[in-house]
């Protein structure tokens, strides 16, 4: 007979992990994308936990409404591309 657990949230606070230097020597261009890539997805999963679950919902006024709460600088045209696209392949 199966059991099902019910898990109780932690107490503990989230700690975000700890930031390990980027890889030196690689073109400049490389890094923008790096840093542009974790953008869209932070800002994928902060719609996603705000039930924002379908690119077309997904506006650019909304990704960067979302993205001033959270305390990132407002996104470009190219990033809340990336972030709908995220959004759509995560389906």
């Amino acid at each position: 007979m199966a059991v099902a657990m019910i898990r109780t949230p932690s107490l503990e606070p989230w700690k975000p992990l700890q930031k390990k230097p980027l890889p030196a020597g690689r073109p400049r261009e490389w890094y923008v994308t790096h840093n542009r890539r974790l953008k869209a997805m932070r800002l994928a999963i902060a719609l996603l936990d705000a039930g924002v679950y379908l690119p077309s919902r997904a506006t650019n006024a909304k990704i960067r409404t979302t993205a001033t709460q959270l305390g990132i600088h407002p996104p470009s045209d190219t990033t809340c591309r990336m972030v709908r696209a995220l959004i759509r392949y995560g389906r």
